[in-house]
C-alpha cells in the first residue's frame, strides 16, 4: 500500500526568520496527521535553519534543486553530498520552472537523478505538458516522453524510490487546476508506462503526486483518486495552516 506524501516546494520565497517560524508551525500541527509523509523544501540558504527545527520531527526536508556532480570546480552550485550533509531526505528535480524558464534538458535532469540515487536522496521528478500541448491532444506523448529521458537507465530498485510529480504546467501559479479525472487520466497512465518498462511490482510501489495550485479546498477530491499519491503543493506550503489542512485531506 502506497503511502502519501505531502511536499511543500517553498520556491524563492521567505527570509529566515519566517522559514523558521513556518517550519516550527509545520512541526507542531503534524504531530495531529497519521500515515502521512511530510516534507518541506525551502531555498538552499535556509536548509540548515529549517532542518534544525525538523530535527526529530515527522517532517522530513528537502532541497528544490542540485547539481549532477559530488564536488568540483561548479561555482554557484549544490551538490548531493552537500543536500545529504544538511539533513535533506528528498530533492526536486525537473521543475517545470528549471525546464521552461531556466533551460533544462531532460538529458540534464537524468543526471541529476542518477546522481541523487546514488547518494540516497528521494529524487521528485516532475512531468508536465505546456497549454499547447494539453489544447493539441498531446499531454500523455509530452509526458511519457519526459519520463523516458528524465528517468532513462534508472534500475527497478532506484524507480521504486523515485516519487513521481505530475505538474501540468498551465496549472502551476496560474489558479487553474486539472480535474480529479484529468489529473487522474495522466497519474494512471504514467504507472502503466512504468509498467511497460519495468513490470507491475514497481509501478504499484512507486508513488505519483500531483502539483499545479493545489489548495486546501481542491485537495481532498484530488487525493480521492486511486492513482494520485499525494501533492507536491506550490503557494499553500507557504502557509501552515494550509499546507496542513492539505495533510489532512490525505489522511
Amino acid at each position: 500500500m502506497r503511502r502519501f506524501l505531502i511536499a511543500g516546494n517553498w520556491k524563492m520565497n521567505l527570509d529566515r526568520q519566517a522559514a523558521v517560524g513556518l517550519a516550527r508551525a509545520v512541526v507542531r500541527g503534524a504531530t495531529s496527521i497519521q500515515a502521512v509523509d511530510l516534507a518541506v523544501c525551502p531555498p538552499f540558504c535556509y536548509l540548515e535553519a529549517v532542518g534544525g527545527e525538523l530535527h526529530d520531527s515527522a517532517v522530513a526536508l528537502g532541497a528544490q534543486n542540485m547539481f549532477h556532480q559530488p564536488q568540483g570546480a561548479f561555482t554557484g552550485e549544490i551538490s548531493p553530498l552537500m543536500l545529504r550533509d544538511l539533513g535533506c531526505r528528498f530533492v526536486i528535480l525537473g521543475h517545470s520552472e528549471r525546464r521552461h524558464v531556466l533551460g533544462e534538458s531532460d538529458e540534464l535532469i537524468n543526471k541529476k537523478v542518477h546522481a541523487a540515487s546514488a547518494t540516497g536522496l528521494t529524487p521528485i521528478v516532475c512531468l508536465g505538458e505546456l497549454l499547447s500541448e494539453r489544447e493539441a491532444g498531446k499531454t500523455l506523448e509530452a509526458v511519457r516522453q519526459q519520463f523516458a529521458k528524465s528517468l532513462a537507465g534508472l534500475s527497478a530498485e532506484d524507480m521504486c524510490k523515485t516519487v513521481l510529480a505530475y505538474e501540468p504546467v498551465w496549472a502551476i501559479g496560474t489558479g487553474k487546476v486539472a480535474s480529479p479525472d484529468q489529473a487522474e487520466e495522466v497519474h494512471l497512465a504514467l504507472r502503466k508506462i512504468i509498467a511497460e518498462r519495468y513490470n507491475a511490482q514497481v509501478a504499484e510501489a512507486v508513488r505519483i503526486l500531483y502539483g499545479g495550485s493545489v489548495t486546501p479546498e481542491n485537495a481532498g477530491k484530488l487525493l480521492q483518486q486511486p492513482d494520485i499519491d499525494g501533492a507536491l503543493v506550490g503557494g499553500a506550503s507557504l502557509k501552515a495552516e494550509q499546507f496542513l489542512s492539505i495533510a489532512a485531506a490525505a489522511r
